[in-house]
């Protein structure tokens, strides 16, 4: 998938005609802290033109304060809605690279009687059949039910290397807009038109189809009430400042009953107190964390997939292909009864002449390494024995009747029994001892005569044992899943450093597992790619589905990774602790930040009535106009500066919660406490210098 850059031109242009267009009330009242500094504006703008709108006996000069007021609010408004269009606008970046992919195709359809017919893509429909040749583009998401190809799909991925797909397996499945390089495919459509993956891709980046997660919601039902209470402080502010006026005879204002504070100063203080940087930025930060999660060429679903991932407890992995490499490499030659080791690799290498496997493969590369090395041209009128689930081993057959074997030992052991043959004594200790080991063992025979065990190993992945360690820090616990005998998968979850395992596992047990899990209250994460992970995937809060897999397990994920990497897993959960994390920071900071402007506002308003409150000014700020615009100035552009920290997110360290919360009040706490002070002194010196102080 094309990554589009944070800012380029183009999204900041695109995203500053969306931010006068989002000012639409009926978009803005889905935000209710930003409303109500829209509202603000309003009031200001309405004031600045008729100074007696709402009965008050304002001076003149209170008209260029007021415009002044209305424009800094307007600013604010703007700001917040730049935020949320930057973030949208990566989106729209990567949705319209998507579409560029989704052209005017046109298929061979299959009628019943099986004559081919074409037809325009957009007409076909579920279970609709299509033959699609080398070359040509495949016009919709199906299963391959006929044929094997190698299909570029880096139109989705990104990816230049090809894949191969077939039918039957966990490999079938082809996603429209892709293209066949080599064979004919038979494909039966798996969606209709507007329902396609690539669709359903495009508007989860674009935003289309976001919507707010949980916790947003909950967020923003608080953000709403704090607006509420600081807008009924506030308007209890001008009666009380009347009263307190009155007694005191301070002003002219106070005792004719005009009023103390004017309506412009009024909503200064609203805009100041309420949350109003959260409030703008809560938006970007949900979207943003839907695009890094898209940067990683993982599409989610929901945002509240994202966030969960943010919680996750326990997190499920496969194997092979997760934890190992996935491909079973040879790496030792143990002889049994009283054959040599040379000998043992020269039947070795004879039962792998012809196997293509990576396992064969290696054994030859092993064999070539000891010294084996045989030349397959003097074999081509051999038979080639491959290997199938249901005699679990293959070979090589002679022409003059010798036969080479290699398997599973049980599989070997009842194949010479069959030939009037007996396995040695050693046998079993050989495949326990590799068995322990984490290793598989092969077999090998000639004839009716066991020559010793192959050990296959299966590589850990590099880097494993310390991304589960992170993991752990965390606080996320580990299981791996695996098919191999319990031996085997202790060994391999002790040299990955997971916390449990499953050996023998079937799909049942996953399923099993995730509600054990939950029914404790832990939110559980997964990876798979086949049918039979869909239930699982399904049950799981965060189901990650391989592309490469089938139709069944990619419906049941609520994310789906175009590259097909399980370990992705660990970066979904770091993405979407980075996106609480963010949330969490700015909110603190946001907060911290009416500290200072509390400071900054209230003696500035109440000096005139209450010259006791004088010894508050502590930024010895110049005058109440001068506080007041100062305090709004630094509100509304405290919000663009912040923008790229929430298109970034807060950089996510691997903690326990107690660390993590003391680090956030530190930093974004202390910070959103100190930050205002300073700025607010620096721009009522710049308004001082500027003769504005006393407007």
């Amino acid at each position: 998938m094309a990554k589009s850059k944070t800012l380029t031109p183009a999204i900041v242009q695109q995203a500053v005609i969306d931010s006068v267009r989002k000012l639409d009330p009926r978009i803005m009242v889905r935000n209710p802290v930003m409303f109500v500094v829209e509202l603000g504006f309003v009031v200001t703008l309405l004031l600045t033109f008729d100074r007696n709108l709402f009965g008050g006996t304002y001076p003149v000069a209170q008209v260029a304060y007021n415009a002044v007021v209305s424009v800094i609010l307007l600013l604010t408004v703007l700001f917040g809605n730049f935020a949320e269009a930057i973030a949208e606008g990566r989106g729209k970046a990567q949705a319209e690279s998507l579409r560029k992919t989704k052209t005017n195709l046109t298929a061979r359809r299959l009628d019943r009687d099986g004559a081919e017919k074409m037809v325009e893509a957009t007409t076909l429909r579920k279970g609709d059949i299509v033959v699609v040749q080398a070359g040509e583009l495949i016009p919709a998401d199906g299963e391959v039910i006929e044929g094997l190809g190698s299909v570029d799909e880096s139109a989705i991925t990104g990816e230049s290397a090809p894949v191969i797909r077939g039918s039957g397996g966990d490999f079938s499945s082809v996603t429209g807009g892709t293209k066949l390089l080599s064979d004919t495919l038979k494909i039966s459509v798996a969606t209709n038109p507007g329902e396609s993956f690539l669709d359903r891709m495009i508007a989860l980046v674009e935003g289309a189809a976001r919507q707010k997660t949980p916790n947003e919601i909950a967020l923003s039902v608080l953000l709403a009430g704090l607006t509420l209470i600081f807008l009924i402080v506030v308007v209890t502010l001008e009666p009380f400042a009347n009263y307190v006026g009155s007694i005191n005879h301070h002003t002219a204002a106070a005792r004719s009953g005009g009023g103390v504070i004017d309506i412009a100063t009024l909503i200064a203080l609203l805009v100041c107190l309420i949350p109003t940087t959260i409030g703008a930025l809560l938006s970007a930060i949900g979207i943003a964390g839907m695009d890094r999660v898209i940067r990683f060429n993982i599409v989610a679903k929901s945002g509240k997939a994202v966030e969960a991932a943010g919680d996750v407890n326990t997190l499920i992995l496969d194997k092979t292909g997760t934890i190992t490499i996935g491909n079973r490499l040879a790496s030792e030659f143990f002889p049994v009864g009283d054959h040599e080791e040379a000998a043992l690799i020269e039947m070795a290498v004879m039962s792998s002449l012809f196997d293509d496997t990576p396992e064969g493969r290696s054994v030859l590369d092993l064999g070539a390494q000891r010294g084996v090395k045989v030349d397959s041209a003097g074999y081509r009128d051999a038979e080639n024995v491959e290997f199938t689930a249901e005699t679990r081993m293959s070979g090589l057959d002679l022409k003059d009747g010798t036969r080479y074997r290699k398997g599973a030992v049980d599989a070997i052991r009842r194949y010479v029994e069959g030939e009037g043959g007996a396995a040695p004594a050693d046998l079993q200790e050989k495949t326990e001892r590799i068995a322990r080991e984490g290793g598989t063992p092969l077999a090998v025979t000639k004839g009716n005569v066991v020559y010793g065990v192959i050990y296959l190993k299966d590589i850990v992945k590099p880097g494993m044992r310390e991304r589960f360690a992170e993991l752990r820090r965390m606080g996320i616990r580990t299981v791996m899943c695996t098919g191999d005998n319990p031996l085997t998968a202790a060994t391999i979850a002790q040299e990955a450093g997971v916390d449990d395992f499953i050996a023998e596992a079937k799909p049942e047990d996953k399923m099993r597992l995730i509600k054990d899990e939950q029914a404790e209250g832990k939110l559980v994460a997964m990876s798979g790619d086949g049918t039979n992970d869909a239930p699982a995937l399904a049950q799981a809060d965060v189901g990650l589905a391989m592309n490469t897999g089938t139709s069944a397990a990619k419906e049941a994920g609520n994310m789906v990774d175009l590259d097909s990497d399980p370990t992705k897993l660990i970066e979904v959960v770091s993405i979407g602790k980075q996106l609480l994390i963010t949330r969490g920071a700015i909110t603190t900071f946001s907060i911290a930040n009416d500290v200072a402007k509390y400071f900054a506002i209230i003696p500035a308003m109440f000096m005139t009535v209450l010259p006791q409150l004088k010894v508050l000014n502590i930024m010895f700020l110049t005058s109440s106009k001068s506080a007041i615009l100062s305090a709004l100035i630094f509100n509304a552009i405290i919000i663009p500066l912040l923008i790229p920290l929430a298109m970034r997110g807060v950089k996510y360290k691997p903690m326990n919660a107690t660390s993590m919360l003391v680090r956030n009040i530190v930093i974004y706490g202390l910070g959103g406490v100190v930050a205002p002070f300073i700025g607010i002194k620096a721009i009522d010196m710049v308004i001082t210098a500027l003769g504005l102080a006393h407007i």
